[in-house]
């Protein structure tokens, strides 16, 4: 195969934020794909930018011109200096590259393990390269096969199943304690980051009604704007508490903002009806004696914590299954790219035996002419049927891995043989068959 898969890229891994935006991410996605596109030595190209990644994937029979033009074409469509950037680069070509496209689009290579997020990504950047035309039968097929490798390791291990954020992890338990989050009341006391972003993760799981309760009532009413909620003071928490079904509290407060007489007490007011207890902050809001009372439940950092260590080397465990995945897969499409080479030959040999075919045809036909239209389809059929078999041998001869070393030597044997680099003017001339 004489055209090579290259990708060149950085990430959240090689270069700092500053660099990803400057090279792609807060530019026009569309503009720098017809740009790279219209670079000689590139045949396909897809173009992935997010906020923790910029990739060109390309193919190319002239691989080392191409990756220059790349790097040039970066380094002046942004106007930074290829110096600032070029040690940030990796470059992947071949196998190289389809692993690595596997691992991306599998989330093994993202900042969070089994995050769902980068498939959509490159299936939007796909669906852009489309539009513009910029992909062909090479990135096609390696970009499909990249979107069913990942859908097999979503289906075969349990890689995005296992919570990796503090924040996360408190919804997991919360679903795990409520078994569904739907029609849940969340009151958010304080404003800390992490209490905030437990906030936003109970929201996409079905969480409607949120109270905020701050010591300033301002920051209460931004926040409650920000999830559609209800802000209230802090003085008025304990009434709330009687409704709702998890607490979140992040505040700075050095003593506890939720003491266990003022629970013990809602307890039968709320007819010991569950809930459930987040405390994030440092030092700890919720008195942990609470959680000695029936139907509430406490779980603090440290609880956390552990559940996301835990989580963590669970997600490793399941990584290693997907990286043996992609191993399987790499070697499926290194196979399939073997037999490009020998693609052009087979399609020279299917055409020389047909118009060989045709031409026969027509010549009998001419001379037979009391064949009926049904007696014509039914020879021409069988000489298909004909042509077909005697193919069958020297097809999947020419496409057997073990013939690689010597793939040179046998398509050149084929096409003397069949005469298939004859000058155009020598060979036959297409007769058609009605069928």
């Amino acid at each position: 195969m004489d055209t090579e898969i290259v990708l060149i890229g950085l990430n959240h891994k090689t270069a700092p934020l500053e660099i990803r935006e400057r090279l792609g991410a807060s530019k026009s996605v569309s503009e720098i794909l017809v740009h790279l596109s219209q670079l000689s030595p590139i045949k396909e190209v897809l173009f992935l930018s997010t906020c923790n990644r910029v990739e060109t994937l390309f193919t190319s029979k002239q691989p080392e011109a191409a990756i220059a033009a790349v790097k040039q074409f970066f380094s002046a469509f942004n106007q930074v200096p290829l110096s600032k950037f070029e040690h940030s680069l990796y470059i992947y070509r071949q196998t190289e590259a389809v692993r690595h496209l596997f691992r991306v689009a599998s989330s093994l290579d993202s900042m969070v393990l089994g995050e769902p997020q980068i498939l959509g990504q490159i299936k939007d950047a796909y669906r852009l390269a489309l539009k513009h035309h910029t992909v062909g039968p090479i990135l096609n097929r390696l970009l499909h096969k990249s979107f069913s490798v990942a859908k097999r390791i979503r289906t075969e291990t349990r890689l995005a199943h296992h919570a990796v954020s503090v924040s996360y992890a408190a919804v997991e338990m919360a679903k795990k304690i409520f078994g569904h989050l739907e029609r849940k009341q969340v009151m958010l006391i304080g404003a800390g980051e992490m209490a905030e972003l437990a906030v936003q993760h109970l929201i996409n799981n079905g969480v409607k009604n949120i109270i905020v309760a701050n010591r300033t009532l301002e920051r209460a009413m931004e926040l409650a704007r920000r999830f559609q909620g209800q802000a209230i003071s802090i003085a008025e928490k304990e009434e709330y508490l009687k409704e709702v079904d998890i607490v979140i509290s992040s505040t700075g407060a050095p003593h506890y903002v939720v003491r266990y007489e003022d629970v013990k007490n809602i307890m039968r007011k709320r007819r010991h009806k569950p809930i459930f207890f987040i405390d994030i902050a440092v030092p700890r809001d919720i008195d942990p004696k609470v959680n000695a009372l029936d139907n509430a439940y406490v779980y603090d950092i440290d609880d956390l914590q552990a559940v996301v260590e835990e989580n963590r080397l669970k997600r490793e465990k399941e990584a290693r299954k997907a990286e043996r995945i992609i191993e399987e897969e790499v070697i499926k499409f290194e196979h399939w790219l073997e037999t490009l080479a020998v693609v052009p030959t087979i399609i020279a040999l299917k055409h020389k035996l047909e118009e060989i075919r045709y031409k026969e045809l027509n010549k009998t036909f001419s001379h037979l002419k009391h064949l009926s239209e049904e007696d014509k389809k039914a020879i021409a059929v069988m000489t298909e049927a004909m042509i077909k078999k005697v193919l069958h041998d020297p097809i999947e001869f020419l496409k057997q891995r073990e013939n690689r070393e010597k793939i040179d030597f046998y398509l050149d044997v084929t096409r003397r043989l069949f005469n298939l680099d004859a000058p155009e003017e020598n060979q036959d001339k297409w007769y058609h068959v009605k069928r």
